[in-house]
């Protein structure tokens, strides 16, 4: 297993969630689905607060620096809190593959567990667009295939 490749992915991802919230406007952190959830901030809230609740569990001593959100957030709190949750996850997952690749409290291994977290994280990216598209306030294309230039993130 490759623990730089390993990490390099992490970290591009979550470039890509940063890359994202910096091309949003702060006024359309209140932008929600047509059909309800959560607005704009508090799914970028939510991917920072997933993030902590696998910490606390795989790996509590980088918990304890973090701070969840809660339904009021700005972009530059936002962008603070997902740095610093990403550099904890980078590091839990730099254990893991020293550990065996194992992450406490997920089976089967650490790979799958980056999985669980690309998938989560871009699927939360996906309904953050879907709201701001159904809002009038579709994000600029440019960005849109930008969250796709893993290569260059």
């Amino acid at each position: 297993m490759d623990k730089a490749q390993l990490v390099e992915t992490w970290q591009i991802n979550n470039r890509i969630d940063l890359y994202l919230l910096d091309a949003i406007s702060e006024t359309y952190l209140a932008d929600a689905l047509a059909s309800k959830g959560r607005d704009v901030g508090k799914q970028f809230a939510h991917i920072h607060n997933v993030r902590l609740m696998w910490l606390k569990v795989a790996a509590p001593d980088l918990n304890e620096k973090q701070t969840k959100l809660d339904d009021h957030v700005t972009k530059d709190l936002l962008k603070m809190r997902l740095t610093e949750s990403g550099l904890a996850i980078e590091e839990l997952l730099s254990r893991a593959v020293d550990n065996g690749g194992k992450v406490k409290g997920f089976k089967p291994h650490v790979t799958a567990f980056l999985g669980y977290l690309l998938a989560h994280d871009a699927h939360h990216r996906s309904q953050i667009i879907l709201a701001l598209k159904q809002s009038g306030k579709k994000i600029d294309q440019k960005v849109g295939y930008g969250i796709w230039e893993w290569g260059s993130r």
